[in-house]
Formats: structure tokens, sequence, C-alpha cells
């Protein structure tokens, strides 16, 4: 008696980006970048995905959810269809998503405390005047980005200043 393999099941383009969350035409783009393989066709033309790609679909968006590009993950999942193990390569990426993510957050840190002493300004500022009459919040910020380039020029010119005068008493 002969056993039966369990026949292959497929979902129409429709189905699978409803159950994976996505669009028919975020499909039709994993297929461009090589992140799902081209589908079958029906008789009528419809692609029909292999019942597995909906899990292929989850791993491509949680990937995103972390910072991987679509073209790190097309690289990575064609080595891994081929057999590899980018395992390390995965790591690494991750590492450097990390890390890019600790850069970010220590400018958003920066930007929230500036932001907080901006505030404390402005609403000094908001307290001298009545609220009919304008404080100038904006030409304020125009102000101290004139001030912070007059500052950074001239320490620039102090430097080079400094310098010339070492190699002038040099000779």
């Amino acid at each position: 008696m002969r056993e039966e393999t369990p026949k292959q099941q497929y979902l129409r383009s429709g189905e699978l980006a409803r159950l994976a969350g996505v669009s028919t035409d975020t499909l039709r783009h994993y297929e461009r970048k090589g992140l799902l393989a081209r589908p079958r066709r029906s008789a009528n033309g419809y692609r029909e995905y292999p019942a597995s790609d909906l899990d292929r679909v989850r791993l491509v968006r949680s990937a995103l959810g972390i910072g991987f590009t679509l073209d790190e993950l097309a690289r990575i999942l064609s080595v891994r269809d081929r057999g590899g193990a980018p395992c390390h390569e995965v790591r690494a990426l991750a590492g450097t998503k990390l890390t890019e993510v600790e850069t970010q957050l220590g400018e958003l840190a920066a930007l929230r405390d500036e932001l907080r002493r901006l505030l404390k300004n402005w609403d000094a500022l908001l307290a001298k005047n009545s609220p009919s009459e304008r404080a100038g919040l904006l030409e304020s910020l125009a102000a101290k980005t004139s001030r912070r380039r007059t500052r950074a020029s001239s320490l620039t010119h102090t430097s080079i200043n400094r310098k010339k005068e070492s190699k002038e008493t040099q000779w």
C-alpha cells in the first residue's frame, strides 16, 4: 500500500497578504527584491504562493522591525536558501544596528535636554510679555544659532592664529 504525501498548499496573493498583514504590492516588492521566490501561476493567472511563504513574510516583517533592510535580508536569505549558515553575519548586522540605535538615543537625549532649556527660556520670555504681545520665540532660535556660529568661528580663528604663532616662534 502506497502512502500519499500531503499535497502542497498554496495561497493566493490576497490571502497571503491578509494573513501576513501586508499588501499585495508588498508581496510583489518582496519578489522583486528576492525575498520571496516567484510564485506559480494558476490557470487564470493568479499568483499562488506556497503556504510556507507566510512564515517567510512574517520573518521579513520582524527583521524589518528591528532595523534590517530589505537588501540585507535578501542577501542573508539567499545564503540560507542555498544551504548556508549566515548566522554570524546576522549577529554582526544586529550588533551594528544596536550601535546605531544607541547613537540615536544619545542624539535624542541631547535634543530633549536642548528642548527643555529652550522651553524654560521661552517660559521666561512669555512671562515678561502680555498674551497679545509677540515674545520673539522663533527669532530667539535664529539669534541663538547665529551666536553659536560666531562662537565657533572665533574659536576656529583663535586656533588658527595660535598655530601660526607657534610656527613663527619655532623659526
